[in-house]
């Protein structure tokens, strides 16, 4: 990582006095003010009379943030929230480049302008840190808990920072919940906020939802004005997730910790920090999908050689147990009736690694290979899976064995559901497992209530598992997606290993329940993906409807050529092609696309994107001239006028379009499509129309 030296300096006391006064000095109290680089967007400091750390967020001289709390209610020691006096203050600026094991860049700049403050609790002589970076894009700061030489542990009650708005935005959200995130996306104003239990049918059987009034991060608004933000939070480690509390009069949002079992929310030591809280701040809403300050916010990989790590597609056998054709129990014993036929046995498995191999895909899932699926019941019961005992009619080793003569990745599946001491217990074992077979990766999942009981998914305990799961297998060189886990928060730049997660509803809820609706992929690059990549498990053809079924259900809300396009607005380094063999073998034209398209990245522009309308994204392939284009609308048809001004100038290429017919659309058409090709540079312009519900995928191969 190249870095460009930082201008630091550290201010005496009397001179930062002297610098509030200079810079506001109609305000009574001690302020301090931090400005981006560009001086567009300013982070203010400030003790009130009685002591109280106050801050405030301006950009571009409007008001984001009014008079913000800072602070902690600490178990049995009272609060850390008044009394406090100034020590020092040291500022600096940042300005450096860094290159991601992966990702939608080759290269990422962090500029911005960064202080610490230190404070004091006069009366208990506690001490408390505020670490701040200012960026032209956004803010982040974080507390710091100073050691003072002594192994000092302190148990957090409630931790105090708010989030006061300067206007009644309109927000895009979900219910606070604290064991899934799996919702799909209202659109109001934040004094409108209801999260009444019955506007989201889960299909789960559990849910913790917990207040009419709490919504989950990444927690996206527009303001009157026409500014995008966004609040979240940066590096979770050691520490619960952060949701909202959100008084609908006063326009306060105010942190909402995730409790453990007991009702603690954190327990720390001296030197310890806190995760970043973010702001992410965008004049027009193409800008917050290349907002990096998330990532800039997160530490470089402790172990450096990550080389082995390879992003690419993978298949599976996943589908066809979400439509119900097939189980993921298999026999017990040998002789078992089934009263589904078991989805991972070795005559499937060799089936589909020879579909895998022929068409070039990296990796090979198998969900269901383990005894156990036949107790699973997301309940509390204390041993559900083993992870080392496959069922009889599945012959691991002879798979394993199979795919490496054929150049295929296998991936293994730990579905814990929520037996989660005994998965630690497993867990040795498991990647013993793996690694004598071979195996290049594990999905996990998390479905179901919590063992140890009264633990929650986005609690410290759990945030803790996470970062254990993702340090274990990155010891063994080995990718991790983690499915019903906490949201990600830029770890993947820390554990590059950690591929992907789901932390959101998925393509999956298309086959059981009301499915998701046609905005909902138009939303998920401007609230969940903001955190990292999610396995949204795109490439399915809308094809399948029961018997019996309305055809509105148990198929995906979109048309086919909008799943094409998936694969480039939800970016993932590690993406399924979800679909089932038959389909992609009816359909060899479509499924050209999928076999193409990359999942590294050089460069990305997004040329428009509207959250809950439409989203438009261009990328080019890592060590490559070649571009892929995806392009979504909602529920509503469009028809767009692509420029094509982002390719390299004076270049030739050959756009192959996979477009909606002119009769698609999601409900009555969604298999209508229309393959054509021409040549292009970077002066000419596409002309697409998207069917409701629709999308338009386009390869732009460099012509020799």
């Amino acid at each position: 990582m190249m870095l460009i030296p930082a201008f630091t300096f550290r201010m005496s006391l009397l001179c930062v006095f002297w610098v509030f006064c200079a810079l506001e000095p109609v305000c009574a109290s001690r302020f301090f003010n931090l400005f981006s680089p560009d001086l567009s967007v300013q982070f203010n400091i400030q003790l009130t009379a009685d002591g109280e750390i106050r801050y405030s967020v301006y950009a571009d001289k409007k008001s984001l943030i009014k008079q913000g709390k800072m602070g902690f209610n600490l178990v049995g020691q009272g609060p850390l929230e008044k009394g406090f006096r100034w020590l020092s203050i040291d500022t600096s600026s940042v300005d450096e480049r860094w290159e991601p094991q992966w990702g939608e860049e080759r290269q990422l700049r962090k500029r911005c302008s960064r202080m610490v403050v230190h404070f004091e609790q006069t009366a208990s002589g506690k001490r408390l840190d505020l670490e701040c970076m200012v960026f032209n894009d956004g803010v982040g700061f974080r507390y710091h808990f100073p050691s003072s030489g002594r192994q000092e542990a302190f148990i957090v009650a409630e931790e105090l920072t708010s989030f006061p708005l300067a206007g009644d935005h309109e927000a895009f959200w979900i219910p606070g919940d604290y064991d899934t995130n799996e919702y799909a996306y209202a659109r109001t104003p934040l004094s409108q906020v209801h999260a009444s239990q019955e506007l989201w049918p889960h299909g789960i059987g559990f849910r913790s939802q917990i207040s009419d009034s709490t919504v989950q991060t990444p927690l996206t608004m527009r303001t009157a004005d026409g500014l995008w933000l966004s609040i979240h939070e940066a590096a979770l480690v050691n520490y619960p997730a952060m949701q909202l509390d959100i008084d609908r009069g006063e326009l306060i949002l105010a942190a909402h910790l995730v409790p453990d079992a007991v009702g603690n929310k954190a327990y720390l030591r001296l030197g310890d920090r806190t995760p970043w809280r973010v702001l992410l701040i965008a004049r027009r809403a193409p800008e917050l999908l290349t907002n990096r300050i998330i990532l800039h916010l997160n530490e470089d990989p402790a172990e450096g050689d990550f080389s082995w790590l390879k992003p690419g597609k993978y298949m599976g056998i996943w589908w066809e147990m979400h439509l119900g054709t097939r189980s993921w129990a298999g026999p017990r014993d040998e002789g078992d009736s089934l009263s589904l036929p078991h989805g991972a046995t070795t005559g499937s498995m060799q089936r589909l690694i020879d579909f895998a191999a022929a068409n070039g895909f990296t990796y090979l899932l198998a969900e269901g290979w383990n005894r156990g699926w036949e107790h699973g019941d997301g309940g509390w019961s204390e041993r559900k899976f083993s992870f080392t005992e496959a069922y009889p009619d599945i012959d691991l080793p002879r798979i394993s064995q199979y795919a490496q003569e054929r150049g295929v990745g296998l991936m293994m599946h730990h579905e814990t559901y929520g037996a989660v001491t005994d998965y630690e217990r497993q867990l040795p074992a498991a990647l013993d497992l793996m690694e004598n077979l071979g195996y290049k990766g594990v999905k996990t999942g998390y479905v179901g209530r919590l063992v140890p009981r009264g633990e929650h998914h986005d609690g410290q305990w759990m945030v803790n598992h996470f970062l254990y799961q993702a340090q274990q297998t990155a010891r063994r060189k080995f990718f991790l997606v983690s499915h019903e886990s906490v949201r990600p928060t830029g770890l993947h730049r820390t554990y590059p290993n950690w591929f992907s997660s789901e932390a959101a509803r998925g393509n999956e809820f298309n086959a059981w329940s009301a499915g998701n609706p046609p905005e909902h992929e138009t939303i998920l690059p401007f609230t969940r993906l903001l955190g990292g990549p999610m396995d949204y498990t795109p490439g399915i053809f809308p094809t399948h409807a029961a018997a019996g079924d309305s055809f509105a259900l148990r198929r995906v809300h979109t048309t086919l050529c909008k799943q094409l396009a998936l694969y480039v607005t939800l970016y993932s380094p590690l993406q399924m092609a979800a679909g089932n063999v038959e389909d992609y073998e009816r359909h060899p034209g479509p499924f050209q696309f999928i076999r193409e398209v990359p999942t590294d990245w050089d460069s990305t522009v997004v040329v428009d994107a509207v959250p809950g309308d439409y989203v438009f994204t261009a990328r080019r392939q890592k060590d490559s001239a070649d571009w892929y284009v995806g392009m979504i609308t909602d529920e509503l048809a469009r028809k767009v006028t692509l420029r094509l001004d982002f390719l390299e100038p004076g270049r030739k290429y050959v756009a192959r379009i996979y477009a909606d017919a002119p009769d698609a659309h999601w409900q009555t058409r969604p298999m209508a499509y229309k393959i054509t090709e021409q040549r292009v540079d970077a002066r000419d312009a596409l002309n697409i129309r998207l069917a409701p519900g629709g999308g338009c995928a386009i390869s732009l191969r460099a012509a020799e």
